[in-house]
């Protein structure tokens, strides 16, 4: 089981995020789960929403507190929720942002995955760019694709298309395809 924790902000579609996440698993005949976990519900405050994905049935149900990879929406939790807490050693970090690793004050803690496994994406900047919105998430699922190889971004975009139909689908799909670009360096 591949197990992924996401944080982010009220308002930026952390929840939306694990959703399509599990959407893209089912395009590719997997298993999949996602659930939130919310603390005050209220725009800006810190929110965390959980996906897992799996060959079979999964049974668990509780909040995955040590998560293969690790979807930060916005690096400023960075400095004030543990968002690494119990994260594989060989996992995978995908961070929102356009700074480097060294000014985003990580770069000693991410040395320690492998170099492929760690990432930063403006997604946010990608999200105005393409959908008019400072709402990073389908952006950052492009990315994760990327990087993780855990789902395709075919089935990212087939996910981004089902939810949001038209136009807005077309352009979250455009942010998540040039999120994939840049992570794979391309």
């Amino acid at each position: 089981m591949f197990q992924i924790r996401i944080h982010g902000r009220g308002g930026q579609g952390v929840v939306t995020a694990a959703e399509l996440l599990s959407a893209a698993a089912f395009v590719e005949d997997k298993y999949a789960q996602a659930f939130p976990s919310f603390g005050s519900e209220r725009m800006g405050a810190p929110v965390v929403s959980y996906c897992r994905i799996d060959e079979k049935d999964i049974r668990s149900r509780e909040p995955i507190n040590t998560p293969d990879a690790l979807i930060i929406q916005d690096s400023t939790l960075l400095n004030s929720v543990d968002v690494f807490q119990g994260l594989n050693p060989e996992g995978y970090i995908l961070i929102n942002s356009r700074r480097s690793f060294e000014e985003l004050g990580i770069a000693d803690f991410v040395a320690k995955f492998p170099p492929a496994h760690v990432c930063d994406v403006g997604a946010t900047e990608l999200a105005l760019k393409h959908v008019g919105r400072p709402v990073p998430n389908a952006a950052l699922l492009g990315g994760f694709a990327a990087i993780s190889g855990q789902i395709s971004l075919s089935s990212v975009e087939k996910a981004i298309h089902e939810k949001f139909p038209g136009d807005v689908g077309e352009a979250n799909a455009a942010a998540a395809r040039e999120a994939f670009d840049i992570a794979k360096g391309l």
